[in-house]
């Protein structure tokens, strides 16, 4: 069971978090809090899994009392505003959730917490090419594109091909960090440099959006940078 502090100043959006999260079997909500003060103290309390945090909260702002929290429990932002969305993920977010939040997204978005690791998240990627073990930092990482049974892995610094799915590796990454925006392509959400309707700019490359990926990517994008 996920134990979830719901910090919510808005009555009605905290009925709707509390009333979804009693849909899920694998959530107990502990307790709705109004402001952050109140759950700084429920924290030293009570052992919590996971927060649905606002970030226009009375007094202390949802951003800043996370920053104060040396070793936060999983956090779901839930707010009205996309622009913070970027902040939200430096701050290692599960997921950012935009009002009016639909259950299904709500629903993608605990999923992510329900087989919690212990482990912290790998910072490289080893890979085999050219005959050779290649440890590749994920924050050099352009792009991975799939060619048939091999992927290419497109860094700061190169190209390396080796033989693998392209599922495997998506498996592997951070979704906070990478996602899929075609059956060929999975993309670095911070090289990314432009994009529309139907491709991504990435370090002069572009890169389309396939159909089947077309609604949730341009949803991501947006709220990630408008």
């Amino acid at each position: 069971m996920i134990t979830c502090l719901i910090v919510e100043d808005e009555p009605l959006a905290a009925d709707v978090l509390t009333d979804y999260a009693r849909q899920v079997s694998f959530l107990s909500v502990v307790k709705v809090c109004t402001d952050a003060i109140q759950a700084l103290e429920l924290l030293q309390e009570k052992s919590i899994d996971l927060i649905f945090l606002d970030i226009h909260l009375p007094g202390l702002k949802g951003l800043d009392f996370l920053k104060t929290l040396k070793n936060p429990p999983a956090v779901i932002i839930t707010t009205a505003y996309h622009e913070y969305a970027i902040q939200g993920y430096e701050l290692n977010v599960v997921d950012y959730l935009l009002k009016p939040i639909e259950f299904k997204r709500f629903l993608e978005a605990v999923n992510k917490v329900k087989t919690p690791t212990t482990q912290p998240r790998k910072e490289t990627l080893s890979i085999h090419s050219d005959k050779k073990t290649v440890i590749i930092p994920l924050n050099e990482i352009l792009f991975i594109e799939s060619q048939k049974e091999y992927i290419s892995i497109q860094t700061t610094s190169g190209k390396h091909i080796s033989k693998y799915a392209l599922s495997k590796i998506e498996e592997e990454l951070n979704p906070e960090k990478f996602f899929r925006v075609h059956r060929s392509f999975i993309v670095a959400i911070q090289q990314i440099k432009a994009f529309n309707a139907t491709a991504i700019e990435i370090s002069g490359k572009s890169i389309p959006i396939g159909g089947n990926y077309r609604e949730s990517t341009i949803q991501k994008l947006e709220a990630l940078f408008k």
